[in-house]
């Protein structure tokens, strides 16, 4: 049984930082494809903030550059969201989210890949 167990969130205020934690656990992992972060805000829809491929290659949504920047440490399975210069606008749930591949536990052959997310962790930023 795959979980995605994030940490990291909290209260903070305008122009502060945030350090968001990531990390698959459990099942029996042949791959991961990406990971990444998304947020949903009272009354939005749930939106990318930004995604890291396996090559190590990064897209973020046009609102964050040069303020987050996502990191891996693919020995521990985790994944990292440092929001630095944070704005009340950031203020949403966040959502860490994981394409992989799992072994099959009875054959030990690949599945075909799907997507795991987290619980959320609530982030806000008081103006």
């Amino acid at each position: 049984q795959v979980q995605l167990v994030e940490s990291g969130g909290g209260l903070v205020q305008a122009g502060g930082s945030l350090r968001l934690s990531c990390t698959i656990s459990g099942g029996n992992i042949f791959s991961i494809n990406t990971m990444g972060w998304y947020r949903q805000a009272p009354g939005k829809q749930r939106e990318l903030v930004v995604v890291i491929t396996s090559d190590g290659s990064t897209n973020y949504v046009d609102s964050v550059k040069g303020r987050f920047s996502i990191s891996r440490d693919s020995a521990k399975n985790t994944v990292y969201l440092q929001m630095d210069s944070l704005k009340s606008e950031d203020t949403a749930i966040y959502y860490c989210k994981a394409n992989l591949r799992l072994f099959d536990s009875d054959t030990w052959n690949p599945k075909p890949a799907g997507d795991y997310w987290g619980q959320g962790t609530q982030v806000t930023v008081s103006s």
